[in-house]
């Protein structure tokens, strides 16, 4: 579906989604200028619109998922996560980093609003979606914690760290509490993707979303088994964490922007 006509089928989601993304872009060219209290309160305000466009797709008709979907409501879920930790830790500071994820991926769900579908196969089809999307946003987290944590690590090395930087073991310890989290998500959707394919086509479907994403629950095993009985942390555990979160973005995000985009194959969610 090209642009403009995606823009006239659901103008006040698209109205919105303009407002979202204008709000997180204002935050990341403006930030630096801004108090925390002004930036916290813009990040909420991108986030509050943010969220009513999600809503309005919810009820859109016909209803559309696809890959830019995905990303969006795992950004949000990010996002969220930040809100929460930023005022039980005031020394995170990503703010920009998430305002311009925050842009890019609400002007990708504008630009690409999925594939439409007029009914569900099983009437629990949502469950296994939301499930795997949970999944997504945890590990997510987990990637941003990560992502702190060795940016706090180098400011560490190159002693340009300050006093009030967040403590480098809390940001390790909330990254494996989210990969955990994640990797119970991923195991409940692996077993719901499991079940509905025995129900629905009585067999196992190996397909490219099935098979990066048992990659991506193999890799997050390891990582977890390597903290648990061999005290992974530092490079190991974090380049393990980017490469399962690299295998479960190209289970679902990725095989659907290849239909989608590149092969612009219509073709009903599973």
């Amino acid at each position: 579906m090209s642009l403009l006509p995606a823009l006239a089928t659901n103008l006040p989601a698209a109205v919105l989604s303009g407002m979202a993304a204008l709000a997180y872009a204002v935050l990341a060219w403006a930030h630096p200028r801004m108090s925390v209290p002004q930036s916290r309160g813009l990040l909420a305000l991108a986030w509050l619109l943010h969220l009513v466009v999600l809503l309005l797709s919810l009820f859109e008709q016909p209803a559309r998922f696809g890959f830019a979907p995905a990303l969006s409501v795992t950004a949000w879920l990010v996002l969220t996560v930040y809100l929460v930790e930023s005022r039980l830790y005031p020394q995170l500071r990503a703010r920009w980093t998430l305002a311009v994820l925050g842009t890019v991926v609400v002007l990708l769900a504008l630009v690409f609003p999925g594939t439409p579908y007029p009914a569900l196969r099983s009437a629990l089809m949502p469950l296994h979606w939301a499930l795997g999307i949970a999944s997504y946003g945890l590990i997510a987290a987990a990637v941003a914690h990560a992502w702190l944590m060795q940016r706090a690590e180098k400011a560490m090395r190159l002693g340009t760290s300050t006093g009030n930087a967040m403590p480098l073991l809390t940001l390790e310890r909330l990254t494996f509490r989210f990969v955990a989290a994640g990797f119970a998500l991923l195991s409940a959707t692996l077993l719901a993707g499991w079940y509905f394919s025995e129900t629905l086509n009585h067999r196992w479907v190996w397909d490219h979303k099935t098979t990066f994403s048992v990659l991506s629950w193999l890799t997050m095993g390891v990582l977890l088994w390597g903290r648990w009985r061999l005290g992974w942390r530092g490079r190991v555990a974090v380049r393990t964490l980017y490469l399962g979160a690299g295998f479960l973005l190209l289970g679902y995000v990725g095989s659907r922007f290849v239909l989608e985009v590149l092969l612009q194959r219509a073709q009903i969610p599973t």
